[in-house]
């Protein structure tokens, strides 16, 4: 299936112009939160991949026994060392508050896994996007946190969850989505009963879709007030049906989520004024 010329068009607008007119920081700056004592890599390939698509600055937010690791794979990468596990998340609140408001996006999952401590701190970071109108992307065991809380992210259309087969089947079961329904409509109707949330389900045809249309659509968690509720109203789906590698090999979501968040941080810059 085609993507519609309409979809390119809009994506030129989005891209920053290469003149010489735009400051460093001006065609995106990227956060990555994750980053645990077991998984140095996926922020890395998050992050690094943000930078290789044509963000200007790219940060990783991760605990101090992934740092280390994390720093020696690149000098580009920012590291912030500041989810320590014998902290609380109102003792890393102001610097993690701090730093957000630096960043055009956030990228919440790669490397991060299941502990406690690690998944205290992406609730408040991800809390913390909201309040600010961040955009965020969702992948790996952050959608792992979001299932247990729906109303983490209920509502926020400016959120992406980037599911893999075995996440969306768990996301789908979350939501209450019939299994019955037609395997193509089944990311448009996770989203509307997510309030919006864009959903790229992952697969061999990865499908990306967005319904606002729903009950549970609401502006002011999207920080839109004021904007014309029926005009904010939309329901899309587009199939990606490029042939991508034959095989499935672990990093190759965290490439995708970093290269996602480059365009959310464009849309950004776009939406701040930066260019366009």
């Amino acid at each position: 299936m085609p993507i519609p010329r309409q979809i390119f068009e809009q994506l030129k607008h989005l891209i920053p112009p290469l003149n010489g007119t735009l400051h460093k920081g001006q065609s995106g700056r990227v956060g990555v939160l994750g980053g645990a004592l077991d998984y140095t890599g996926a922020p890395f390939f998050a992050a690094m991949s943000a930078l290789r698509f044509g963000a200007d600055l790219s940060h990783v937010i991760c605990s101090p026994t992934a740092a280390g690791a994390i720093k020696s794979y690149s000098p580009d990468l920012i590291v912030h060392p500041i989810l320590r596990e014998e902290s609380t998340p109102e003792d890393v609140r102001p610097s993690l508050e701090s730093l957000l408001t630096r960043l055009h996006v956030l990228i919440i999952g790669p490397g991060l896994g299941r502990e406690p401590y690690m998944q205290s701190f992406a609730r408040l970071a991800l809390s913390l996007a909201r309040k600010q109108g961040m955009f965020i992307v969702l992948d790996a065991d952050a959608l792992w946190m979001v299932g247990q809380d729906i109303s983490l992210i209920q509502g926020y259309r400016r959120a992406i969850v980037t599911p893999n087969v075995v996440e969306f089947k768990r996301l789908r079961e979350q939501v209450g989505v019939d299994p019955s329904v037609p395997s193509g409509k089944m990311a448009g109707l996770v989203s509307r009963a997510l309030g919006g949330v864009t959903v790229l389900q992952k697969g061999a045809h990865d499908i990306i879709s967005i319904d606002t249309t729903g009950e549970a659509a609401d502006l002011k968690e999207s920080k839109l007030e004021g904007a014309d509720e029926e005009k904010e109203k939309t329901e899309d789906t587009v199939e990606v049906d490029v042939e991508g590698g034959l095989k499935r090999c672990g990093g190759q979501g965290d490439v995708l989520s970093g290269c996602v968040g480059t365009f959310l941080a464009w849309g950004k810059c776009y939406e701040d004024g930066a260019f366009g």
